[in-house]
């Protein structure tokens, strides 16, 4: 490693769970080691976060914490400055609302700028929502394709459907998406409306929580089924 890298704090890429699961369920103990050596953090949220915090290690000094917000609402060069603790020595750790940093989550841009600062990334073990989905799928699970939100407008989600389902069909690929979890019903109908029926849908909601839903069939067989996915959050997965 190059000696400027050892001089300098680590970036810690730590995951979530994906509800309001007892941590310790679904993470793995570096989780808790992790979060107790680190003060300094970058998060979307400081209250969900100083809570999960504390859930993690009920003993860690809050008063202690310095914490970054990185949002929609956070000025691109203002970026850079959260890995300033890095720079003078400290750890510090980028913490997911739910599931991984920097997967369909904020963080990447704050890991790209620690590459470029020869700062040392490590990212901890942790649930992920589209991976634990394209497990459970029985879906093509050599190659797939994240492809995050689908467009809001009507006829251009159409679209970007029915390209999803030819780009499967011509590649034998996966196709992965998510949407706002109170559009999710609306979501799924236009699915069963818009994708041949021979269409593999996996629909994977509430991953890792008492309430898990996880089932794939053919969209003929989707269009008999009955499920309310209102604002649970949900992964969804065709192959044509």
């Amino acid at each position: 490693m190059d000696a400027d890298a050892t001089k300098k704090g680590k970036l810690y890429l730590i995951p979530s769970t994906l509800g309001d699961s007892a941590p310790f369920e679904v993470l793995p103990i570096s989780i808790k080691r992790a979060i107790e050596e680190i003060d300094h953090y970058i998060v979307e949220n400081e209250k969900t976060a100083r809570h999960f915090i504390k859930k993690v290690s009920s003993k860690k000094s809050q008063p202690s914490l310095q914490i970054q917000l990185l949002n929609k609402f956070t000025e691109p060069e203002v970026i850079p400055t959260f890995l300033n603790p890095c720079l003078e020595g400290y750890d510090v750790g980028i913490l997911s609302e739910a599931g991984c940093p920097g997967i369909a989550d904020p963080g990447a841009d704050v890991v790209n700028i620690a590459h470029e600062k020869n700062i040392r990334v490590v990212p901890l073990v942790g649930p992920s929502s589209i991976v634990l989905a394209q497990m459970a799928s029985g879906l093509n699970g050599q190659s797939f394709a994240f492809n995050g939100y689908l467009p809001i407008d009507n006829s251009e989600r159409k679209g970007r459907i029915k390209g999803l389902e030819k780009l499967s069909r011509e590649n034998g690929q996966s196709q992965i998406f998510i949407e706002t979890p109170y559009r999710n019903d609306k979501l799924l109908q236009e699915l069963t409306r818009t994708l041949s029926g021979t269409t593999q849908l996996c629909v994977a909601c509430d991953i890792t929580l008492p309430t898990e839903y996880i089932r794939t069939r053919s969209i003929t067989d989707w269009k008999k089924i009955t499920v309310s996915l209102h604002k649970r959050p949900a992964i969804f997965i065709i192959q044509a």
